[in-house]
């Protein structure tokens, strides 16, 4: 145990080993603390965060674009496959509302909330629990950002009354933490305060009394049952954009239909 502090583990609620500490922000010392049992690796609490939130987006996320793109033909795929099609669906931390619009433009329900993000792409479609009950919950690139995620997906289950969450987030295996030059760790931003590993996230499922599932760099908790088979990876791959457009074409895209809703 590290000499000076003692760290629970969110999810297990056992003590957690200190592993190192490193600079964040380029100026605070923080110590970093690992759980044996679920593999939970996170920093102490994070006294910085308003200083590291300045910009809700990190200035140094290039790969925003190309992320939510990318993550959009494969969501488009796994929820025409899995679940229905016509159904209502939610990005919580939405962001811009870059996601939420894609999934539209494929032809989904798809809304958007996030209460530290102002939502430029998506207007128009914000949640509302009066009107729509979600069948789904996306939350893509947001664990690492939160440091009781166990407290975090419960509350989100609850808000929206929905237990499926489909997400991602970065996983690390082994029996040590990643070496200190992982990029994930993004110690620059500041922002990055929770990694995982499968067995991490398996626990939160257990506790949370959900099955958990992992497909193609998306993991998703639920209390419904997915058939993750190999034609479903094969479809989720690196051609998904492929499946995605024919889902489109399928499902019409709502585009015009929200274009003419909004000019209205």
């Amino acid at each position: 145990m590290h000499a000076t502090k003692i760290k629970t583990c969110p999810v297990c609620k056992n003590l957690m080993k200190f592993t190192f500490q490193s600079t964040v922000l380029k100026k605070y010392k923080v110590d970093y603390f690992e759980c044996n049992e679920c593999g939970l690796l996170q920093t102490e609490a994070p006294h910085w965060l308003d200083e590291a939130y300045d910009n809700a987006i990190a200035i140094a996320d290039t790969g925003l674009v190309m992320r939510n793109i990318s993550l959009a033909s494969k969501l488009a795929v796994l929820i025409y496959d899995e679940l229905d099609p016509s159904a209502y669906y939610l990005d919580i931390a939405g962001g811009y509302g870059m996601l939420a619009r894609i999934m539209r433009d494929y032809g989904f329900n798809y809304f958007w909330s996030d209460k530290y993000c102002e939502n430029l792409l998506a207007r128009g479609f914000e949640a509302d629990v009066e009107k729509h009950s979600y069948l789904a919950l996306t939350a893509f690139e947001v664990l690492e950002h939160i440091h009781d995620p166990l407290a975090f997906i419960s509350e989100q289950i609850n808000q929206y009354n929905c237990k499926t969450l489909i997400f991602t987030t970065e996983l690390y295996s082994g029996p040590k933490a990643p070496p200190i030059d992982w990029w994930y760790y993004t110690f620059s931003t500041g922002q990055h305060i929770s990694f995982y590993k499968k067995e991490t996230l398996e626990k939160i499922g257990k506790v949370l009394n959900l099955n958990f599932y992992s497909i193609n760099g998306i993991h998703i908790i639920s209390d419904k049952k997915f058939h993750l088979n190999r034609t479903l990876k094969v479809r989720m791959g690196r051609f998904s954009y492929i499946f995605a457009a024919l889902i489109r074409r399928k499902l019409g895209g709502l585009t015009i239909s929200d274009h003419l809703k909004l000019a209205r």
